[in-house]
């Protein structure tokens, strides 16, 4: 039964939870408390697809498997009209996944992709109606379908299919299907990477590499598998197909960067893409956008205008007004060299050649962005952090000004459908799973009471107790205030002091927010009787310019004071026991933790998650390498060894006390695991209690839903041993028994 198999995985959790009474509070007593394999079974949706009506929305659920540690995906439908009571799940494949739903032109049926009869996992493409039936194929590629979609003028329907590298374009009438004969339309070496329509629906843009590097191919599959560090490959250039003709013709081609995406303005008059670097290693490197511009192609001239020179700025995408009028994109305030400031929008006249830029949003102290323009192309309406909240904010791009649209106490962001012009608004908060509510006009967006939510993925949060979550304030040691947010323990008396977990975001320009369940599972802590601090300190954004580069130069100092005063703060409150805390983080949030095990002993428990020891090795170990410079010091590092020593741990680790639990990836390219090593090796050496686990994997979060089990009920028991002086620290049985139990009880309820 699935309470079994919840009181075996965290018998030491449920132990805590007995300890504070918390059953016998009245009003939990038809609740349990969460687990962290709640938080393991939690099904996610997406793939928010209006019908062209504006009548119906198709939408996809994912469902983790445990058993088999993958996930599994049906799609759903509900009108939008009626909302969530009209959902109804479409398709059912308990071990195949349907995914991409996309509506017909005339919107009587929809195409998906699913790999339901595949033997090697490859998707075809099906055909089906929402109002019932049996979904049709209507694909048979030898190497599946990787991407489609409909012609904008309803004629055609396109997909990309072929072995990897060397993907090319394939069309079907709409008007045969679901008998229609697949014709391929491109040809070449090389692959087809993005893709899009003309307006009309004549023409395709596609971006293509400009060579296949087949020995490359051949090498691997001759079994040489070495990795080739930022290897020489080949750039992209931009091309255009015509329907009609089925002939290609390139559109731009250079030397000196290589196409990325692009944009196509409503009217097909101009084509915006981006250029990146030429040069291998600024091409390949994670954060390569640093290294590429934006460009202004006019489609019938041919005539190529460069819109952005700048070397380490990077800007997003362009996009263009819906009348046809602006460009705009966005980039930090600072345009002159690589900068973390806040994001301002920069725009043009389209047609304004060799024009500057204007600059909007100065005034206002958070990071803009380029989320969707309102239809007379007057306002550019865009979410960004407010401390911790997300609301939904209008640039009116006339008068320079910034107005807040919503106020809710949550996480919020909206968006417009571009082809229906649905309104769509995605929303959590600390009690309220993701989900989906629409309003019928863009003008009630902010009142709560015009929303109509149509979808409710995990139903069975309700059966879960949950600390109350609020935004918490205080003085750090510079007169400065600093927020974040503090989840109480589960039945929180007050007058009672409890046991604290400070869970450091990782970023460090991120915000913990009034979100569900954040924090590494805090409120899996807050049901063990744990009270949880999420500082958003210095460096983390949502509060402004000042308070997220206020540590650059010198990283830790104004971090460690903030989350200290913190902590402070609580006890002052008469909240927490400052004899029994402990701390923890992944990527900064693993810095910071470091940074704490040297710098004090208060903490009783440590866990520390890819974190950084020694800012000289890691600068050549990681993935990227210009935010360490902006952020240590500007100074070049091999030219100033002492500034990076002096703001790394590991010149202070002969001050650390705290047992530390150290969690890793093998290969994690960002924070790369030797950082993990040093720290072990040291504290094993200075004879602190220490473990150290490594995770298979080449990415910097945990890849595997089992083994990110492993870690959060590990840390778990590593905080109950020493700070809480309970269970046995962590032991196998604790995750063991949960492959144990019966399997057909572990999924969340279906509701729909």
């Amino acid at each position: 039964m699935r309470t079994d198999l919840f009181a075996r995985l965290l018998r030491p959790v449920l132990t805590a939870v007995a300890a504070v009474a918390l059953f016998a509070l009245p009003a939990f007593a038809q609740q349990r408390p969460m687990t962290f394999m709640d938080v393991q079974l939690q099904r996610s949706g997406g793939s928010w697809t209006p019908s062209p009506d504006g009548e119906w929305m198709l939408y996809t659920i994912r469902t983790p498997d445990w058993e088999e540690a993958e996930s599994q995906s049906d799609i759903h439908v509900v009108s939008m009209s009626v909302g969530v009571s009209s959902s109804r799940q479409l398709t059912y494949t308990d071990d195949k996944n349907e995914t991409q739903p996309t509506w017909a032109p005339d919107g009587s049926w929809f195409v998906f992709a699913s790999n339901r009869d595949s033997e090697n996992g490859d998707n075809q493409l099906f055909m089906m109606r929402h109002d019932g039936g049996e979904a049709r194929k209507i694909t048979g590629a030898d190497e599946g379908v990787s991407r489609f979609d409909f012609s904008p003028n309803g004629q055609w329907m396109v997909y990309r299919s072929g072995e990897s590298g060397q993907e090319q374009l394939f069309r079907m009438a709409v008007a045969d299907l679901p008998g229609a004969e697949a014709e391929q339309i491109t040809s070449g070496d090389a692959g087809i990477e993005s893709w899009d329509w003309s307006p009309d629906g004549t023409s395709l843009y596609f971006v293509r590499s400009d060579a296949f590097d087949d020995a490359d191919k051949r090498r691997r599959e001759a079994g040489f598998t070495v990795d080739v560090r930022n290897q020489t490959t080949s750039l992209s250039s931009l091309w255009a197909m015509s329907m009609e003709t089925g002939l290609e013709r390139m559109l731009e081609r250079s030397d000196d960067y290589s196409i990325d995406n692009f944009n196509v303005s409503d009217d097909g008059g101009w084509i915006s893409f981006t250029g990146g670097s030429a040069e291998r290693y600024e091409r390949n490197i994670t954060g390569s956008r640093l290294y590429a511009d934006q460009y202004l192609l006019e489609v019938a001239t041919g005539h190529i205008e460069r819109l952005t020179d700048n070397y380490e700025v990077g800007e997003s995408g362009t996009q263009f007004s819906p009348d046809g009028r602006w460009i705009a994109f966005s980039a930090p305030d600072e345009m002159d060299g690589y900068s973390m400031t806040e994001n301002r929008i920069y725009i043009r006249a389209i047609e304004d050649r060799g024009g500057e830029f204007r600059k909007l949003g100065s005034s206002f102290d958070q990071s803009l962005s380029m989320g969707f323009w309102s239809e007379d192309s007057k306002t550019i309406y865009f979410s960004t952090g407010v401390k911790v909240t997300n609301q939904l904010f209008a640039l009116d791009i006339e008068n320079d000004e910034v107005t807040q649209i919503t106020d809710e106490r949550a996480v919020v962001s909206v968006a417009r459908d571009e082809d229906t012009g649905t309104i769509l608004i995605n929303y959590q908060d600390p009690a309220t799973p993701p989900t989906v509510f629409t309003v019928e006009d863009f003008d009630d967006v902010d009142d709560r009471d015009e929303w109509l939510q149509l979808v409710d993925v995990n139903p069975q949060v309700s059966e879960i107790a949950l600390g109350r979550e609020v935004e918490v304030n205080w003085t750090s040691t510079d007169g400065k205030t600093v927020g974040g947010v503090l989840v109480y323990p589960v039945g929180y008396q007050e007058g009672t002091r409890y046991p604290l977990i400070v869970a450091i975001h990782g970023g460090p320009a991120s915000a913990d927010v009034l979100r569900f369940n954040g924090g590494y599972g805090a409120q899996v802590y807050a049901g063990a009787g744990y009270a949880v601090l999420k500082p958003n300190y210095r460096g983390s954004r949502n509060y402004g310019n000042e308070h997220r580069t206020d540590i650059v130069g010198d990283y830790f100092t104004l971090g460690y004071d903030d989350i200290i005063t913190g902590v402070d703060h609580l006890i002052a409150e008469g909240i927490v026991d400052e004899d029994r805390m402990g701390a923890l983080g992944w990527s900064a949030g693993g810095h910071w933790s470091n940074w704490i095990l040297t710098q004090t002993d208060r903490f009783k428990a440590i866990s520390s998650g890819a974190g950084t020891m020694n800012w000289i090795s890691m600068y050549a170990q990681s993935d990227v390498q210009r935010n360490r410079q902006f952020y240590v010091g500007d100074g070049f590092l091999y030219e100033d060894f002492d500034t990076y020593f002096d703001q790394s741990p590991l010149k202070y680790i002969t001050n650390a006390s705290t047992p530390t639990m150290i969690h890793v990836v093998e290969g994690d390219p960002r924070v790369p695991s030797p950082q993990s090593v040093e720290l072990h090796m040291a504290l094993k050496k200075l004879d602190v209690p220490t473990e150290l686990f490594m995770y298979p994997g080449r990415s910097h979060g945990i890849p595997d839903p089992r083994n990110r089990l492993v870690k959060s009920v590990s840390e778990m028991a590593w905080m109950d041993y020493y700070v809480r002086g309970i269970g046995d620290k962590f032991e196998w049985e604790q995750v063991l028994e949960t492959l144990e139990a019966e399997a057909e009880d572990t999924r969340p309820v279906s509701d729909q």
